[in-house]
């Protein structure tokens, strides 16, 4: 088949946009990375560089140093980024499904309920208090799964949505008639033809999970319950304290610490795992996105 003029200069046009906004996108984490691997005194004197002058690898030196904790740290925040998401996705999709059904009764109001929790919530000292006080998750790893991010009102939503667009009645109908159950129908039929919706909201929450810091900030004092995001915060927040002489012994420590570029290390070492799951995923997020987003 052989395109029009106009056509081709629309498909030129159209890749050559994208080219570039991909290129905008790659080049903060390529300067990310690149900051990384300069020498200190290279970051002070000439600033940040895509090619830098001085080479050095004694950012990621300083993270080696102390490999176990960031090997217990990764470990700990994968094993709930896996759990979260699971639970996150099952319960979101668990609760859309008779939200997409035509004939549920006090659908509205349920709805209304649902969409309702994404305006208003209880406020900081009462969740607090309350998963503290009568669930005590304190130190546990509980207090990275539950709080926030278990259950989302806009997953739910854009499930819903998904569901009730993209999966016909007739399919419904034809599985009662058979004798299937509401949880045979979710199983064998829902979630299967789900997988786009599912997949791109599974993201969503394993985004949260992996970016989650704060959790691990109210309610973990141990530190070998610590998550990467929180171990890194805290190399930070070390490597602060020994710059401003704070502690015994500090302008010696300090003149040893590649400050500046253990920032950029520490920020490229917690979003590399992300950016490598990113692109298997990609297909699904897509389509999951403009299907589930269209009204219903």
């Amino acid at each position: 088949m052989i395109q029009s003029k106009s056509s081709l200069r629309f498909q030129v046009l159209a890749n050559t946009v994208m080219a570039i906004v991909t290129i905008l996108i790659i080049i903060p984490f390529f300067l990310l990375f690149m900051s990384s691997i300069t020498s200190e005194n290279a970051l002070i004197r000439d600033g940040y560089s895509f090619f830098p002058k001085e080479v050095s690898l004694e950012a990621y030196g300083y993270i080696l140093k102390n490999a176990a904790g960031v090997f217990r740290a990764y470990g700990i925040t994968i094993l709930v980024t896996v759990i979260g998401t699971v639970g996150n996705t099952l319960l979101s999709a668990l609760l859309a499904y008779p939200l997409s059904l035509k004939n549920l009764p006090f659908k509205r109001v349920i709805t209304f309920y649902v969409f309702f929790t994404m305006l208003f919530n209880g406020g900081l000292v009462p969740s607090y208090l309350m998963w503290s006080g009568t669930f005590h998750i304190n130190n546990t790893i509980w207090a990275y799964i539950m709080p926030g991010f278990l259950m989302s009102a806009m997953n739910v939503l854009l499930i819903r949505t998904f569901f009730a667009n993209s999966i016909p009645d007739a399919l419904f109908e034809a599985a009662q008639i058979d004798g299937a159950s509401q949880f045979r129908i979710f199983g064998t039929i829902v979630l299967p033809l789900g997988k786009p919706i599912l997949v791109a909201m599974g993201l969503f929450a394993g985004l949260g999970y992996w970016n989650d810091w704060t959790n691990g900030l109210y309610y973990v004092r141990d530190t070998n319950l610590y998550g990467i995001q929180n171990l890194l915060n805290k190399m930070i927040t070390d490597i602060k304290v020994l710059s401003s002489g704070m502690s015994g012994g500090g302008s010696v420590a300090a003149a040893n610490i590649p400050s500046a570029s253990v920032r950029m290390a520490i920020a490229f070492v917690a979003m590399v795992p992300i950016l490598c799951c990113y692109p298997f995923l990609q297909k699904y997020f897509a389509k999951g996105i403009a299907i589930g987003a269209v009204k219903g």
